[in-house]
């Protein structure tokens, strides 16, 4: 299948050229003709398949072939809501991308910057709006934002949103936007939380899922290295040696960590940035240009901050720290090997984190290939037992679990707010 197969218009269709694109994903080779009819849908699919084009690019033809007459200034008719002001960006440049040739009018808006840009440009009048919740609510209560005339409104991430604390936020969204819409729904995983909130939004729709959660896209080789925890620093050090390796995006747990690790790597002459809550928004952006444009060797980011970085042919993620919510990691891996293309994840672990690689390698179902040969070894971190099942909620490990589970939940509440 092609793009031109899926009857797309002349503009989108130059746009595309002009991106390199001629074969879809399987999402966006599901999505397209189903949101083309005007259908509700529900998108389950990971990072890195492609959805964004699957919902952007059917948007915006049915924004040109059902063109609404100005009496004055533009109003907004599609909505695109998303956690991040990282993802948030990489939308709008979506859009800017595959809409280049048709005239509409699109702008993006997220907290932690002053809104005066922002409001200047939604005052002019735009067609596409993409929005973090809590920027958009605030706006709204400020009269600079009308979604009555929405025609076309999308939840994207949605189990970001349920991590991150937004959930009330949406709901509140929900009861500015008009009954008769067509609505599109993403996320990754589907817990009853989520599946419940889908059902809130949508009407009869057509659900969509590749590529679950669960798994690893098999173009990305992964391994683990067992190392000491005070000598990881060393490690990334002895690996970065290695003169191809040319960028590669490092995951560490926290905001700390993440700048400790920078420390480490300017100290060794290696062009390093981090990019999390803590750092400004204009700073978070340079850094992630820097490294798109491999002015930055190697980019350190926490989780939250670094959904929504897409980075054409990355080649190598470095797990620094092992994620304690085991689809984390697949989220995190998902960064390379993207639409396809080779990638290579290594991963850090110490025998604090043990009990994370086993639920990880439950979940994926598989054993990770261990790196023996390398002079930084744990000699008592022991070998993690091959997975016999696949992964199972939290909810039936037991209570210490419950407990974990709560604990997230509050702590992810908690950073929410501090947005």
């Amino acid at each position: 299948m092609s793009f031109q197969s899926l009857n797309l218009i002349e503009p989108i269709q130059k746009a595309l050229a002009e991106e390199g694109y001629s074969t879809p994903t399987p999402i966006q080779a599901q999505a397209i003709p189903t949101i083309l009819q005007g259908k509700d849908l529900l998108g389950v699919a990971q990072t890195g398949t492609g959805k964004t084009a699957a919902f952007a690019i059917p948007t915006i033809q049915l924004l040109c072939q059902h063109p609404v007459q100005h009496r004055g200034k533009r109003s907004i008719k599609a909505l695109i809501v998303t956690p991040t002001r990282e993802l948030a960006i990489q939308i709008d440049e979506s859009f800017k991308a595959y809409g280049r040739f048709t005239g509409l009018k699109h702008t993006v808006i997220f907290g932690g910057v002053k809104q005066g840009r922002q409001t200047d440009i939604l005052q002019d009048g735009v067609d596409i709006l993409v929005a973090t919740p809590g920027r958009l609510l605030d706006l709204i209560n400020q009269r600079f934002i009308s979604l009555k005339e929405i025609q076309i409104f999308i939840l994207d991430e949605a189990d970001r949103m349920l991590d991150m604390g937004f959930v009330h936020d949406i709901k509140k969204i929900l009861t500015f936007l008009p009954s008769k819409r067509q609505s599109l729904f993403f996320s990754a995983t589907m817990p009853p939380e989520i599946q419940k909130l889908a059902d809130n939004i949508l009407f009869k729709p057509v659900k969509v899922e590749v590529t679950p959660v669960s798994s690893t896209a098999d173009t990305i080789k992964q391994a683990v290295y067992f190392v000491e925890k005070d000598q990881k620093n060393a490690l990334l050090m002895d690996i970065l040696k290695d003169k191809s390796i040319e960028t590669v995006l490092v995951f560490t747990r926290t905001k700390h960590g993440a700048d400790k690790v920078v420390k480490v790597l300017a100290k060794n002459d290696i062009k390093a940035e981090a990019i999390h809550g803590n750092k400004a928004q204009n700073a978070r952006q340079r850094a992630l240009d820097n490294f798109k444009s491999k002015t930055t060797r190697v980019l350190v980011a926490t989780d939250i901050a670094a959904r929504g970085i897409d980075v054409d042919n990355l080649a190598y993620v470095i797990n620094f720290d092992i994620p304690n919510i085991p689809e984390t990691y697949v989220h995190r891996i998902g960064r390379t090997g993207r639409a396809g293309a080779n990638g290579t994840a290594f991963s850090f672990c110490d025998s604090e984190e043990k009990n994370f690689l086993r639920d990880i390698q439950k979940l994926i179902a598989k054993n990770i290939p261990v790196i023996e040969d390398h002079d930084f070894k744990k000699s008592n971190v022991a070998p993690i037992p091959s997975p016999t099942k696949p992964h199972v909620s939290q909810k039936v490990q037991g209570k210490s679990d419950e407990v974990s589970n709560k604990s997230k939940k509050v702590w992810f509440k908690k950073k929410a707010e501090a947005r």
